[in-house]
C-alpha cells in the first residue's frame, strides 16, 4: 500500500500557536478537550504554558498553507513515547485524521526511532479510535483514569504497530 501524501507539517510551537490553540472549542460531549485560556495557562506554568515544556514535548501541525491545524505532545516515557493529539474542532470529522495522525506518528519515529509509540484515547470517542485505528494504532489496554475534571473514565491504551499493508496479488509465470 502506498504510504499516504501528508497534508500537515510539522513546526515548532510558537507562543502565538498555543494562544490559539487555547481559544479552540469543541461541541458536546469533546468540550472535554478543550483547554484553560491563554494567559491562565501561561500563569500556571502547565502544558504547553511553559515555555520549556512546549519547546520540549509540543509541536504545531500546519496544513499546507502554514495555518495552525492542530498539535501533538510527545511525552518522554521509559522506552515510550506517548501522544497527545489535537485537531482544531473545524477539521475535524471530515477524513482528515489519518494523514494527521501519521504526520505525529513520523515525527515521533523520527525523535526516538526505537521506543513504542501509544496513545490514550477516551473509550467513548469512536471518532478518534477510528482514526488512530487507520493509523496503524491498535487496542492494547483498557483503565480506568483521572481526567483533568477530577472524574475517573475508561480509557483505551493504543499502541502504533504500523500501517496495515494489503499483501499484493501473486503473479502467474
Amino acid at each position: 500500500m502506498d504510504k499516504p501524501i501528508s497534508q500537515f507539517q510539522i513546526a515548532a510551537m510558537e507562543d502565538s500557536h498555543g494562544a490559539e490553540i487555547s481559544t479552540w472549542r469543541y461541541d458536546s460531549p469533546y468540550d472535554v478537550y478543550s483547554w484553560l485560556p491563554w494567559e491562565q495557562m501561561k500563569a500556571l506554568d502547565v502544558e504547553f504554558g511553559n515555555p520549556v515544556l512546549r519547546a520540549e514535548q509540543y509541536v504545531s501541525l500546519l496544513d499546507a498553507n502554514g495555518v495552525l491545524s492542530g498539535f501533538a505532545q510527545y511525552f518522554p516515557l521509559t522506552d515510550v513515547t506517548r501522544l497527545g493529539i489535537g485537531m482544531r474542532p473545524d477539521l475535524c470529522g471530515h477524513g482528515m485524521g489519518q494523514s494527521f495522525v501519521l504526520t505525529i506518528v513520523e515525527e515521533a519515529l523520527r525523535r526516538t526511532p526505537h521506543h513504542v509509540i501509544d496513545l490514550e484515547v477516551l473509550t467513548w470517542n469512536t471518532r478518534a479510535i477510528r482514526a488512530y485505528q487507520k493509523s496503524g494504532f491498535t487496542i492494547t489496554d483498557l483503565y480506568e483514569k483521572m481526567t483533568p475534571g477530577g472524574i475517573s473514565k475508561p480509557f483505551y491504551c493504543m499502541v502504533y504497530k504500523g500501517i496495515p499493508t494489503i499483501p499484493e496479488a501473486p503473479t502467474s509465470e
